[in-house]
């Protein structure tokens, strides 16, 4: 009988230094699911440092490494993308590089599959030790915001870290959107789901290379992926404030019959000027975000393009 095949997806960028130190984690605990044929896909997301050197150094090595260099830096969602497209596993995980995503679980994740009750086995940190305390409060507002905004339901703490069978891979590759936003992804897609908790582990090396303010824009963009309901907010602060007008209207013409207008009120004329310019800009952005999006869907551009791989059946770009 022939053996299954594990992929693991990586995606990489400027990761020179925690890649060897992956690798060896990898590598051993393949040892503990030698039931398995192991593939890792390491996908270098256009780094400038040293790590396609590193990965082509181990892929020399070892006849398991296969690996996608993309002709510039394409962002880890166009990353995760190509890993996916490229992976010939019947399981395929994705993980990060910098080991916050434990590769020792692993083997009970592949436990969980062959049970045949779950077709996808997705992990959670439930502590957040280590992390800025303004990083943490975001990032728990940002998950009960996509439950609340959205139809999916992603859980608190949620990692892209997972094992997938291949039919629930074939359906993630299906929706071949270019604003792409895995977690709400994998959650859209269905398929029975078995979450697997753990405590925060910090980076084994280096530095991480999503700042605050790129995770801002990360969930902001995952928020318009999978909801309306920011052009709802902007329509309804659009009817409140257009009855507010309304009544406003109604009650000066009565106080100017009744009182007489011996002041101008110029300020208070300017104070609300200005802030319903604000609200129309407020309004006009939301616009907008949505717009930008179905502007770069239209033009159909590569989710990414690779320049050099040692796969060669690869898809040179999607």
């Amino acid at each position: 009988m022939d053996k299954k095949r594990i992929s693991i997806v990586v995606p990489m960028y400027n990761e020179q230094e925690t890649i060897g130190i992956l690798y060896r984690e990898l590598d051993r605990v393949s040892r503990e699911l030698m039931d398995y044929e192991m593939e890792f896909v390491f996908v270098n997301d256009g780094s400038t440092d040293a790590t396609l050197e590193e990965i082509k150094r181990l892929a020399a090595a070892d006849t398991r490494v296969r690996y996608l260099s993309f002709s510039r830096n394409f962002g880890k969602e166009s990353a995760l993308y190509a890993g996916l497209s490229n992976a010939s596993g019947d399981y395929i995980a994705v993980m990060d590089a910098d080991l916050q995503d434990p590769p020792e679980l692993l083997p009970k994740m592949a436990e969980l599959l062959e049970s045949g009750r779950w077709d996808n086995v997705a992990t959670r940190r439930v502590t957040r030790k280590g992390e800025p305390p303004i990083r943490s409060f975001c990032a728990r507002c940002f998950y009960k915001l996509m439950r609340r905004l959205s139809h999916i339901d992603i859980a608190d703490g949620a990692r892209d870290y997972r094992l997938m069978k291949r039919e629930m891979v074939e359906s993630v590759l299906s929706i071949s959107e270019y604003n792409r936003f895995s977690k709400g992804i994998f959650a859209w897609v269905g398929y029975e789901t078995k979450w697997m908790e753990y405590e925060n582990v910090e980076r084994a090396a280096g530095e991480t290379k999503w700042s605050f303010f790129k995770l801002v824009r990360y969930s902001i963009d995952g928020m318009i992926n999978f909801s309306d309901q920011p052009l709802r907010l902007s329509s309804l602060l659009g009817l409140v404030f257009t009855v507010l007008s309304f009544l406003a209207i109604v009650v000066e013409v009565i106080r100017a019959l009744v009182f007489g207008d011996p002041v101008a009120g110029w300020p208070s004329l300017v104070c609300i000027i200005t802030f319903m310019g604000g609200i129309q800009l407020f309004c006009m952005g939301i616009m907008g975000q949505y717009i930008a999006k179905t502007y770069m869907e239209v033009k159909g551009r590569p989710h990414y393009i690779i320049r050099e791989s040692n796969i060669d059946s690869a898809i040179r770009n999607h």
